[in-house]
């Protein structure tokens, strides 16, 4: 299945999203392997480790539908354009992706067809549901990628310079928790021309933040709990506070 849906008649105005739930391959795609241990299967690499149930606890606790994806990342990566040289990976953090390392474009366009265009069109529809959605994009980051430096961050906010209306008071109602380390645009930009939230929100003005959460943090169900009744006033806050707040008001 390409994606899932919880809550699609929930009222709330936010449609939150996790582009990377999943850590699936389809059968059809190597009886269902990529060709790299299981171990890596559970990495990072594959999906965001702890992201979907985050996302499920906000959807319900903002009273808003979750778009989940069905696949995983590896397979064919719903939060790149399609011109993106990323939309499938070859090698990711050390680890090389055998059934990827000689796909041709027939193989890239099945993968497009049976997953990346069903979960945009659900986006799409789900997004579309009442004038005024916003988006909330739930994402784990790794606490350290190979060879690199530990990242200090609890939680990074990203956005791109082309509407930061929810995330600027985001984090800095973030950064006011004394126990919190927020990053800004932290552990990478948050702007990517062809990715979700600049298909779904950049290009159609819905108001629009993403979350990245340390993956250490959120291992558990209880620590996904946790950090979802944490986040989730604050995002009713914010979004609320964003209604008399225009693009030309940006700080």
């Amino acid at each position: 299945m390409a994606y899932h849906i919880e809550g699609e008649a929930r009222s709330g105005r936010w449609l939150v999203t996790c582009d990377h739930a999943s850590n699936h391959v389809p059968d059809w795609i190597g009886g269902g392997s990529l060709g790299i241990a299981d171990a890596d299967m559970g990495r990072h690499i594959a999906w965001d480790v702890g992201a979907a149930g985050v996302a499920r606890a906000l959807g319900d606790l903002l009273d808003s539908p979750v778009l989940l994806s069905g696949f995983s990342r590896l397979v064919i990566d719903p939060n790149r354009g399609l011109d993106d040289p990323t939309l499938v990976m070859r090698l990711y953090d050390g680890t090389i992706i055998p059934a990827n390392r000689h796909i041709g474009p027939p193989e890239v366009e099945e993968r497009i067809d049976r997953l990346y265009r069903p979960y945009h069109d659900a986006y799409a529809r789900l997004a579309a549901r009442r004038d005024d959605t916003a988006i909330l994009a739930v994402h784990s980051f790794t606490p350290r990628l190979n060879g690199r430096a530990p990242r200090p961050w609890q939680v990074g906010v990203l956005y791109s310079h082309r509407d930061d209306r929810l995330s600027l008071p985001l984090i800095a109602r973030l950064q006011a928790e004394p126990d919190l380390c927020i990053g800004d645009n932290e552990p990478y930009s948050g702007h990517l021309p062809g990715d979700a939230i600049d298909r779904h929100a950049l290009a159609t003005g819905r108001r629009n933040t993403l979350i990245e959460i340390r993956n250490d943090l959120i291992a558990t169900a209880e620590a996904q709990r946790f950090w979802a009744r944490r986040l989730a006033p604050i995002l009713a806050e914010i979004l609320e506070a964003s209604d008399g707040r225009s693009h030309e008001d940006r700080t």
